[in-house]
């Protein structure tokens, strides 16, 4: 049984703790938020596009590389 205390004042330690850390994060407002989030969807689409580049030009050599041989 008193284990059974000792746990439950250890679970509400923890979360005491979450809380009090929680509050020490310094919360980005609206305004960064939305300017950080663009960013990233410009770098996505940069990156998906060399991706698509790159494929594209991987495809082509493999496709001409086989055409010779057949």
């Amino acid at each position: 049984m008193a284990d059974s205390a000792k746990t439950e004042a250890k679970k509400d330690n923890f979360w005491k703790s979450i809380k009090t850390e929680f509050k020490k994060i310094a919360w980005p407002d609206q305004k960064e938020t939305v300017k950080q989030s663009v960013a990233v969807l410009c770098v996505s689409v940069v990156v998906g596009l060399i991706i698509t580049f790159l494929d594209t030009l991987i495809q082509f050599g493999v496709n001409f590389l086989t055409s010779i041989g057949a």
